[in-house]
């Protein structure tokens, strides 16, 4: 009878020292996960951020709903496109619309135009991995077709094959920039880029560190009275007020512009080098189509002649030569507009 009853003692013992371990056990289990769901809180949140607003069917408009041809005879309309699912092969005419998705890690980039004209910072682009699909002017539609493209991004200068490539694909998207209305076009242009891949918290840091550099360079720019930028083409000078297509200088980096009396216009009003001392700025800036494009550039000694060494800007050392890749092929994308600015931070601190 003792017996019994002391195996029915060690029997409750054991019983109850169990469900204590099952008990702590779970504890430590709950413990865990929470120690866990706190390690990854900050990670959950990217994600989520990075998925917001990237859901699909997605309609996507346009940077711009129509443009012009260069001569004005020709007007090209952008429809708003629905894709029902992120797409995967890209084909990328606009280099700065490139630079952004460069910048924020998009993978699926399938084709390119390669060649001399593309940006030194994208020339990992001009590799075997991408297809060739022509040149800024001239696509290769057999080519691009031969992708299979889920969307193909262009800019001006594919204006004019917009009908084709939509043969192709019919989703073409137009990423270009407004010449008037340059940096909230650029902004839109990024917004195009994050909202359809899912890119969104990476985009918002990227657009926090140039508005710093934009208020940082805006100090810098109350330092001086009035400037003029130029476009230097093969010993000839375009002049560019605002709004224009590099009025963003002004208007953006905070320049005051020597004139507001000068036509609008894609390439800039035809300028000779004695309107240039006519006005006489305090700052010359002079960008460098000619090298852009692969051409031989002679643009100093051009530049300083007798002529424009008469000018304020001369005599005080303040005539700043600004990349052509850069400036004037590669700009418009999250990592080209920041080193726009750094150029000219370091060109006049």
């Amino acid at each position: 009878m003792r017996k019994r009853i002391l195996l029915g003692i060690v029997f409750t013992v054991l019983v109850l020292f169990l469900a204590a371990c099952g008990s702590n056990e779970s504890a430590d289990e709950e413990g865990n996960k929470d120690s866990s769901e706190e390690g990854t809180t900050e990670e959950n949140t990217n994600e989520n951020a990075e998925k917001a607003g990237s859901t699909y069917p997605m309609t996507v408009s346009s940077t711009l709903t129509s443009t012009e041809s260069r001569d004005g005879t020709q007007t090209y309309n952008f429809e708003d496109i629905t894709f029902e699912s992120k797409p995967e092969n890209i084909v990328v005419f606009d280099y700065g619309f490139l630079d952004t998705l460069d910048a924020l890690d998009v993978e699926g980039v399938v084709g390119v135009p390669q060649g001399s004209t593309l940006p030194t910072h994208l020339e990992d682009y001009n590799s075997d991995e991408y297809t060739n699909i022509g040149t800024l002017k001239e696509p290769l539609l057999e080519d691009i077709a031969a992708l299979k493209p889920d969307v193909i991004f262009i800019s001006g200068r594919q204006a004019a094959f917009y009908d084709q490539l939509k043969e192709i694909t019919p989703n073409v998207v137009f990423v270009g920039t407004d010449q008037e209305q340059y940096w909230e076009s650029f902004k839109s242009s990024v917004d195009i880029a994050a909202k359809m891949f899912g890119k969104q918290a990476k985009a918002k840091e990227h657009m926090a560190d140039l508005n710093s550099k934009a208020e940082e360079i805006n100090n810098l720019a109350g330092n001086y009275n009035e400037s003029l930028v130029t476009l230097y083409n093969e010993g000839q000078l375009s002049g560019y007020s605002t709004p224009s297509r590099f009025g963003y200088i002004y208007d953006v980096y905070g320049f005051e512009p020597v004139t507001k009396d000068i036509e609008s216009s894609s390439h800039g009003s035809n300028f000779g080098y004695e309107a240039v001392l006519e006005f006489d700025p305090e700052i010359l800036f002079v960008i460098d189509r000619t090298a852009a494009i692969g051409g031989d550039s002679n643009i100093e000694s051009d530049m300083e002649n007798d002529i424009i060494k008469q000018t304020t800007a001369y005599q005080n050392d303040q005539i700043v030569y600004l990349d052509g890749q850069l400036w004037y092929l590669g700009g418009s994308g999250l990592q080209s507009e920041l080193a726009k600015m750094e150029e000219i931070s370091a060109e006049l601190e």
